[in-house]
């Protein structure tokens, strides 16, 4: 199946992607900038952690009623008010940097931004379906995902730029805050309106609400999927100490810090266009494989004193991060009901942060302990111990057996 949708995109849809692209940019660029800021501030590891916790906290608190929110109300007016919330975030976040205001406040903008994220991905996520005919779906994923990867390509290198040419990361909020305005705009220019319709009478209000958990609870499988990619990205994860990397390590400063947060996505979208091009197998060993494969990178990255080296290590774990994603992605689809889209995209958001979120705060106490080589190489190890463990601790994966084209 082609990757690329057929010519004449609906209307919405195109405002649909535009609203996509410029939240990976704001998304990517803020992670850059936040992460150098941060560690210019504080010069701690430990602080870098806390950056994970801030956004992480209101997604683990809200993840639920998010959810409920999603399928139970008109899905465009809640991604108004999530971008509402994110453009508050930037301002502070752009405030911030721009009165040389403690770190708290930082923090505390992320908290914004984090409860924004949970509001705005489970309806986005619904809400897609109902802006494109069902024969055109495939091919619009496989576009969305595509731009999304090259903005978040993107963004990171230019967030660099910026801040090696101004030596501040105001511009880069100013610019955030700007673009989720005209985000916020073609939200509102969408004629579309989509609706969940969650259960009612009997079942009461607290099953609604909890119906998405209990879906992936019951459906072992999506258990299987979601819980082995966590745990591996919750050790796995590099990328919280890029700036460390880039600053003290590798000695390439904010434009190779940019470079560097760049080369994950290269690797992911060079993978998802193989991918859209040629299908990939729902097998339990290409996603194991895929997962230890990422433990495997994880530990080159940390040993690497090479620039090169960390590049290419970087953009092969973001390509077999790419492979388990759009595995675990499709089981996830094939496996819920239009119902409880918003909800079990919230359970999956949840899981999804808790891997990055706290893993930034894994890795902060482990090289703030350790060193931040130690914290990355152990990562890659339990990473690799998880992909050997989990045919035992899950045998629902061994339903993983089909092929299919994405």
């Amino acid at each position: 199946m082609s990757p690329n949708p057929r010519p004449g995109l609906p209307r919405d849809f195109k405002l649909y992607l535009l609203i996509s692209v410029i939240g990976a940019v704001v998304h990517f660029g803020q992670g850059v900038a936040v992460g150098w800021s941060v560690y210019e501030q504080t010069g701690s590891p430990m602080a870098l952690g806390l950056v994970g916790v801030a956004q992480f906290l209101p997604i683990l608190i809200f993840f639920l009623p998010a959810g409920h929110v999603a399928d139970r109300f008109e899905r465009r007016r809640v991604i108004v008010a999530s971008l509402v919330l994110t453009a508050g975030a930037t301002l502070l976040l752009a405030l911030a940097a721009g009165l040389q205001l403690g770190v708290g406040w930082t923090y505390a903008a992320l908290v914004v931004s984090g409860c924004a994220q949970i509001l705005n991905r489970p309806a986005r996520d619904a809400l897609m379906p109902a802006l494109v005919p069902p024969g055109q779906l495939a091919p619009g994923i496989a576009l969305a995902s595509s731009l999304h990867q090259v903005a978040s390509m993107a963004a990171p290198a230019v967030a660099g730029m910026v801040l090696a040419a101004f030596h501040s990361a105001l511009p880069i909020h100013a610019a955030n805050c700007a673009l989720t305005l005209v985000a916020l705009a073609a939200t509102l220019a969408i004629r579309q309106r989509s609706r969940g319709q969650p259960a009612t009478g009997g079942a009461g209000r607290l099953a609604e609400v909890l119906a998405g958990f209990t879906h992936v609870w019951r459906t072992r499988l999506l258990l299987a999927v979601m819980s082995v990619d966590l745990v591996a990205v919750l050790f796995g994860g590099a990328v919280a100490l890029l700036p460390i990397y880039a600053k003290d390590i590798l000695q390439v400063g904010p434009a190779g810090l940019g470079i560097l947060s760049t080369a994950p996505a290269v690797g992911a979208a060079t993978a998802g266009l193989l991918i859209a091009r040629f299908g990939v197998a729902l097998d339990a060993r290409l996603f194991l494989g895929a997962v230890g494969g990422f433990g495997l990178m994880t530990i080159v990255f940390g040993l690497s004193t090479s620039f090169p080296l960390s590049l290419a290590a970087l953009a092969l774990l973001g390509g077999l991060d790419s492979i388990s994603v759009v595995i675990r992605q499709t089981v996830i689809q094939q496996a819920t009901p239009d119902a409880l889209r918003g909800r079990v995209g919230a359970v999956n958001r949840v899981f999804i942060s808790s891997s990055n979120e706290l893993g930034a705060l894994e890795s902060g106490l482990l090289a703030a302990l350790a060193g931040p080589v130690a914290a990355v190489v152990g990562g890659g190890l339990v990473t690799l111990l998880v992909a050997a463990a989990s045919p035992r601790v899950f045998p629902q994966l061994r339903l993983l057996r089909r092929s299919v084209n994405t």
